[in-house]
């Protein structure tokens, strides 16, 4: 599905992200909410926010993959964190996933 992505002038420059994000096509994958698991099921990065979402943002991009997809398709990521952390740590988990 062709994305197209921009910021339109009156918005926050600098963001990690588009503002608006328009997807064109027929195909829609939905990919489940993604914890910081291995493949064999075991906790990654106790106690280490930001390793857990690299692991999380790992396991969504092998769930893209496995749809025929990548980061470059989507159109919305959408963090929960129950502990209330800091948006730093979280986007320096983004960082350390490789993606």
């Amino acid at each position: 599905m062709p994305v197209t992505r921009f910021s339109p002038a009156g918005l926050q420059p600098g963001t990690p992200y588009d503002h608006v994000a328009i997807g064109t096509g027929t195909r829609h994958v939905h990919i489940s909410g993604q914890i910081a698991r291995s493949a064999e099921g075991k906790p990654i990065a106790i106690n280490d926010l930001a390793g857990q979402v690299a692991e999380v943002l790992r396991n969504t991009a092998r769930a893209l993959a496995g749809a025929g997809a990548s980061f470059d398709d989507a159109l919305r990521l959408t963090f929960y964190d129950r502990m209330g952390a800091r948006k730093d740590r979280t986007f320096h988990g983004r960082d350390r996933s490789g993606g």
